[in-house]
């Protein structure tokens, strides 16, 4: 019987999660069949634009964050 890997199973081959012995069924899967590789590579492509990400707090975050502080009396730091 062959199994069925899901976009779950795919995440967790990408970080390493799986044993050895899915990670050998999932590699013949991907060879196997073209509709999950494609998959596979599109999750591979999106991981790598999220990486490319920097995120940074709003101007407008940042300075509420800052008058609390000093409303409260904290330190400087």
């Amino acid at each position: 019987m062959t199994k069925l890997f899901t976009p779950n199973d795919l995440m967790r081959y990408i970080y390493q999660e799986m044993t050895e012995e899915e990670q050998d069924l999932l590699v013949q899967a991907l060879h196997n069949d073209e509709s999950l590789m494609e998959e596979y590579v599109e999750m591979l492509s999106t991981l790598e634009q999220l990486n490319q990400i920097k995120l940074q707090p709003s101007e407008k975050v940042v300075n509420a964050i800052k008058s609390r502080a000093q409303s409260t009396g904290l330190e400087r730091v």
